[in-house]
């Protein structure tokens, strides 16, 4: 390994895949209704949406971490996955 392999190098600890949910209209919009991708600790929901599905509308989405809504700048940490979540209508 050379200088530059290690400048990019990630420790695997830091690495994981998470499982991410698009639900109702908004798997349209992303494309994907489920959909399993690598990330890490430190990524955002938003960071991974740029990533996967950067034409995604996310004005009136709701974000999701293992069952707990969250900001879209909150880390994913240890988080198995990740739902984005549409506005529910009812009548």
């Amino acid at each position: 390994m050379d200088i530059h392999d290690k400048q990019n190098f990630e420790p695997p600890e830091s690495r994981m895949e998470i499982n991410l949910f698009a639900f109702a209209s908004s798997s349209d919009d992303f494309g994907f209704s489920e959909r399993r991708v690598p990330c890490g600790p430190d990524d955002t929901p938003l960071s991974i949406v740029e990533k996967y599905a950067p034409r995604a509308n996310r004005e009136s989405l709701r974000v999701a971490l293992d069952c707990e809504f969250v900001t879209w700048d909150t880390p994913i940490g240890d988080a198995r996955e990740l739902a984005f979540l549409p506005p529910v209508s009812g009548g």
